[in-house]
């Protein structure tokens, strides 16, 4: 392990285990990359698995840009029981639905509920979100004893499908409603930022009479990043104990990915980096449409910054600093 604070700046792709916070594997990761500036894009539950996007050194200013793409899921929805938090960490509300309500349950009605679920729609969050009401977590308050009901929120979902048979059974987990008869299904969704997929086994419960709510969720994809590219944190840990540096997306190849490209001449760059507006490549202005940042690359290969092109200029909006540009693996 390093004690030397690292100034290595870059995107760490982290595949979080279940029981763990997202605040907790930035706390891990912190030590791992020896800096105490780590910061991650958009929270995963501790009972969720998957992809957790982090940012590391002057990187973490990328991620703002990061929290808004649209997220991939694959969940287990759990019809027949309706728990505290939408999820298998509350507690059982009511009775189960049984065996009578759950036979209506066919195929056509259940592949109708989820159709319903999907486009722009009003999605009203868990009460126990990390959305704040009047400055206090909504978690919070539910815990403290309040009656929390959240305003709808529109969101997008573009896609759920239904990954096989739907699994009827009585749940013998543990989990809430255990000994009752229920219905799991196995989806995957497509969605934008914001989109609580509980909510989705909550409202597909909803719609058919019997409740509903999560037990398994697995976050596989944020835009063009997979959890198929990232480490877990027991990974990342035999990295760092065998010498190595925690292997880090530099920040120019983060930037690539995620925006149209400006190649900057030493003019350009040397321009750029003291504040001033430079002309733009036609193609760069073509390229920059609305509000979208152009990643500037400077003749190293090293992220200058992202600029902004209004009209045939561009100004540079958010800076990169010349000794965190570069991952030092």
């Amino acid at each position: 392990m390093k004690n030397a604070t690292s100034t290595a700046s870059g995107i760490l792709l982290v595949d979080k285990t279940g029981g763990m916070t997202s605040h907790d594997v930035v706390s891990r990761t912190r030590r791992l990359a020896g800096t105490r500036k780590v910061g991650h894009a958009g929270t995963l539950d501790p009972m969720a698995t998957g992809l957790l996007i982090l940012g590391v050194n002057s990187s973490t200013r990328l991620l703002t840009y990061v929290v808004g793409l649209d997220k991939e899921y694959l969940a287990t929805v759990r019809l027949g029981v309706v728990t505290t938090t939408d999820d298998a960490e509350g507690e059982a509300l009511g009775e189960p639905a049984g065996d009578g309500l759950l036979a209506g349950v066919t195929d056509a009605r259940l592949a109708a509920a989820f159709a319903g679920q999907t486009g722009e729609i009003e999605q009203v969050p868990s009460s126990v979100s990390a959305i704040k009401v009047d400055g206090k977590r909504a978690y919070a308050r539910v815990r403290s004893g309040e009656d929390v009901v959240l305003a709808a929120r529109r969101v997008t979902i573009a896609e759920i499908e239904l990954l096989g048979a739907p699994r009827r059974a009585v749940a013998d987990d543990g989990t809430p409603g255990t000994g009752a008869e229920v219905v799991d299904v196995d989806v995957r969704v497509v969605c934008s930022s914001g989109t609580y997929i509980r909510a989705i086994a909550r409202d597909v419960g909803a719609a058919l009479g019997v409740g509903g709510h999560l037990t398994a969720l697995r976050r596989t994809r944020i835009g063009p990043f997979s959890v198929d590219d990232a480490h877990s944190l027991d990974e990342l840990g035999s990295v760092v104990e065998s010498g190595a540096s925690v292997p880090l997306i530099a920040a120019a190849a983060a930037a690539e990915t995620l925006f149209p490209v400006w190649r900057l001449d030493e003019a350009q760059a040397v321009a750029l980096g003291h504040g001033q507006r430079v002309e733009a490549p036609e193609d760069v202005r073509a390229s920059a449409q609305g509000s979208t940042p152009v990643a500037a690359i400077a003749p190293g290969g090293a992220l200058l910054g992202l600029v902004e092109v209004t009209g045939r200029t561009a100004k540079s909006v958010v800076n990169f600093p010349p000794d965190e540009r570069e991952v030092t693996a």
